[in-house]
């Protein structure tokens, strides 16, 4: 019995780390997420029903975030010092139709603790009689970047995806201003605008079947909020476009309600539900994603995955390692012009880390770049550390010596080192974040003897060889990382 209740244990150890590494942690169960909001140093999501989410750091979810009005699918957008939400009341087929209306409200502040805690009493801005050809629910808010304007996008499967104009001041409608038909066959959608291109993501296919939900997220484009939205290969949405932004994967399915979140130059990220995590009993659960652009579309990037890795600079190609000497391994020279061709040939084992670890020095080891040739101080183990916490869509890592517990870590001068053993300390805890254009950057959580966080200092080729802590530049190569 106890040997059965050992294997159970482990199985359940093994999946918790699985879950700590790939998935947002905690209670992250929701339905129908708004945009992820930061306020007050902490991060705060709204879904179907009222309520939602709150996290201290991003990664770790529970419940308290606080809204009230109910209804469903509810948006959120800071404007100015305030934050506006937007949630549709009825409609949806609930209650068997797709009579509608969509309400906003303001707080200036997401914290329910706070004393000017208090939302403003809701303002329709949007209606359906379900007798028409659009159900106001589902909305989505933009505040154009290039003109000031405020849009929200709204509509489900009965009928058309509509936009129309709000006040960014009042969070009203703009007096006389009448919705433009979008898209069809999609619903749940988002706008968002980047290098003179709006974008419009709608939620593709069928929601609220648990595991055989068949949810995706789509995108099309256009250069004007009221379209035409064609995309990748000129179909318009309106006529059933839409370019694969995100689908099932990693144990999860019907991806929906997208979100976009800004963190640095070249740092985005991607929200949305899962409607099924098989890991958690098919629930509804929020995930963050990578949000990378290529060719000027946006796609879901993957959550990094644990293992073992060469770390290759960006910058000439050259791998990160241990400072250590070169050891040469034994061979059998086959100079080419003495090669017989009848000769059986063997696979050679690559060089053991038993071979060369004696002759490394037993305190700290500098870091430094060369040529990647699969040597044993070149080969870096990353693994998640749960109880360390984490960033909005990922844990923390430790970076070690494969075999070994010898840490990368962060010194109090800005340079990077190695230590014999990984006992936990931040300045040996890191942040990897995968960059818009496919690249990494990788992040000390501390710096020794500097204040709070580090949010700004990253792994640097400050040249071929000499690794280094310095300011995170998206235009330079020598801020960004591959895992090889």
């Amino acid at each position: 019995m106890n040997k059965y209740l050992n294997i159970l244990t482990g199985i359940s150890a093994m999946l918790m780390l699985s879950l700590s590494a790939s998935a947002q942690i905690g209670q992250p169960y929701i339905h129908d997420p708004s945009t992820i909001m930061e306020c007050g140093g902490k991060y705060y999501t709204y879904g179907t029903g009222g309520g939602g989410l709150v996290s201290d750091d991003g990664w770790t979810w529970n419940t308290g975030a606080v809204r009230p009005g109910g209804g469903a699918a509810p948006d959120a957008i800071k404007i100015g010092n305030r934050y506006l939400i937007v949630y549709g009341n009825s409609g949806g087929g609930l209650n068997g139709g797709h009579n509608a209306h969509i309400f906003s409200m303001w707080n200036n502040t997401l914290d329910s603790s706070a004393p000017d805690f208090k939302f403003s009493e809701p303002v329709e801005v949007a209606a359906s009689d379900g007798m028409e050809d659009n159900d106001a629910i589902d909305p989505g808010l933009m505040l154009d970047p290039s003109t000031g304007r405020l849009w929200m996008s709204y509509g489900t499967y009965f009928g058309n995806i509509r936009v129309v104009e709000l006040d960014p001041k009042t969070g009203q409608r703009v007096e006389g201003n009448k919705p433009v038909d979008i898209a069809i066959d999609c619903e749940a959608t988002d706008l968002i605008y980047r290098d003179g291109w709006y974008y419009l993501l709608g939620t593709h296919g069928t929601c609220c079947d648990g595991v055989n939900s068949t949810y995706n997220i789509v995108v099309g484009r256009s250069r004007n909020v009221t379209g035409p939205y064609l995309d990748n290969v000129g179909r318009d949405m309106f006529h059933g476009g839409g370019r694969m932004v995100i689908s099932a994967g990693n144990r999860a399915v019907g991806p929906g309600h997208f979100g976009r979140e800004i963190i640095d130059e070249g740092v985005e990220r991607m929200s949305c539900h899962y409607e099924a995590d098989f890991n958690r009993s098919g629930r509804s659960v929020l995930t963050v994603h990578p949000l990378l652009w290529k060719n000027g579309w946006p796609y879901a990037g993957e959550q990094f995955k644990e293992g073992t890795y060469a770390i290759i600079s960006e910058r000439r190609g050259y791998a990160l390692e241990l400072a250590v000497d070169f050891v040469r391994m034994q061979q059998k020279m086959h100079r080419f012009w003495q090669i017989d061709p009848k000769e059986p040939v063997e696979s050679l084992p690559e060089q053991q880390l038993s071979e060369v670890i004696q002759t490394w020095p037993k305190g700290n080891i500098d870091a430094r770049i060369g040529d990647y040739m699969f040597r044993p101080n070149q080969l870096w183990t990353i693994t998640a550390v749960p109880e360390a916490g984490g960033y909005l869509g990922a844990p923390y890592y430790k970076i070690i010596i494969k075999g070994t517990n010898r840490a990368l870590t962060a010194t109090a001068d800005a340079e990077v080192s190695t230590v014999p053993e990984f006992t936990g300390a931040e300045e040996q805890l890191w942040r990897i974040e995968q960059l818009t254009d496919g690249t990494y950057r990788i992040m000390p959580k501390v710096i020794p003897g500097k204040q709070g966080l580090n949010t700004h200092f990253v792994l640097y080729s400050a040249a071929d060889s000499t690794p280094t802590l310095a300011e995170y530049d998206f235009n330079s190569d020598n801020s960004k990382w591959n895992f090889k």
